[in-house]
């Protein structure tokens, strides 16, 4: 309850950045705009995100006789869970991890790399399932896709008020309102990050709420505990190579050679905190 809250003030301040700089463009017609601009992206998204993000992690659709385990698994958790069997595919990678994606649970689909698949024990793997059916039946993934594009159409706005500023003039009703050159410098920089900050946030918070979810639907939250722990120490050594756009879809935030992230800007809160809400305490 208390992430949902947190989710909904974060989007409701998402959602009011966007028209406050609406409003500094065009007044009434630009926050219009900012509403026209978020309604297309978010149309967009709701309809192709999940064929995108399979395209992107390369995954492909498996089938019951190559691997009746995970179907098992997974129709198991949907039944407990009170929704649709998702389409199961799989990714060719040896780093382990797994996601979820579709605009509503009867157009969802899991996918699990055969990293995961090696790694752990049938238990493991119905705890991350169950994490991933918990963003399924609770919306994240249309939650996830309705941020990524409003934080987007803050970025866009934002460039379009520096550049027209600066070349043309044609983007605000008084140049002097805003204090001409520097504030609209400020605003290309710090409007696009005050909405990457939030919607890090918002993505951290429902991954709290899925594992709850997901501990509610197995009713043994030591089994995703303990996929969490083999997955964070494993991907260090078998890094993932994921487009950034795409991190936050998956169970755990892959690393990639190279990457180090802070708590500010990682789409994931630490592994060792959500270990620690799932069972009260951290592996040693």
């Amino acid at each position: 309850m208390l992430n949902n809250l947190k989710t909904t003030v974060l989007l409701a301040a998402l959602t009011g950045l966007l028209l406050v700089i609406g409003e500094t463009w065009r007044g009434q017609s630009g926050m219009e705009f900012a509403l026209v601009i978020a309604a297309v992206m978010n149309l967009g998204s709701y309809f192709f995100s999940d064929k995108i993000a399979l395209k992107t992690s390369g995954a492909q659709p498996i089938s019951r006789e190559e691997n009746p385990r995970i179907y098992q698994i997974v129709e198991r958790l949907a039944a407990k869970a009170n929704v649709p069997v998702p389409k199961i595919y799989w990714i060719p990678t040896d780093s382990p991890n797994a996601f979820a994606t579709g605009r509503n649970p009867n157009h969802a689909s899991v996918a699990v790399t055969r990293g995961i698949l090696e790694l752990c024990d049938d238990e493991e793997i119905e705890g991350v399932l169950a994490h991933e059916l918990g963003h399924v039946r609770n919306r994240d993934i249309l939650i996830s896709a309705v941020v990524a594009t409003v934080a987007g159409a803050i970025t866009l706005l934002a460039r379009m008020i520096y550049w027209g500023e600066l070349f043309t003039g044609f983007g605000g009703r008084d140049r002097d309102r805003g204090g001409g050159i520097f504030s609209m410098l400020a605003m290309l920089i710090l409007a696009p990050l005050a909405a990457t900050l939030i919607q890090l946030a918002i993505s951290r918070s429902r991954e709290y709420e899925a594992d709850h979810t997901g501990a509610e639907i197995t009713g043994n939250p030591m089994g995703l505990a303990r996929a969490l722990d083999k997955i964070d120490k494993y991907s260090k050594r078998l890094p993932m190579q994921v487009s950034p756009s795409m991190a936050h879809i998956y169970c755990a935030q892959p690393l990639t050679t190279g990457q180090v992230f802070s708590g500010l800007f990682s789409t994931h809160p630490p592994i060792p905190k959500r270990i620690e809400r799932l069972i009260g305490r951290d592996f040693v």
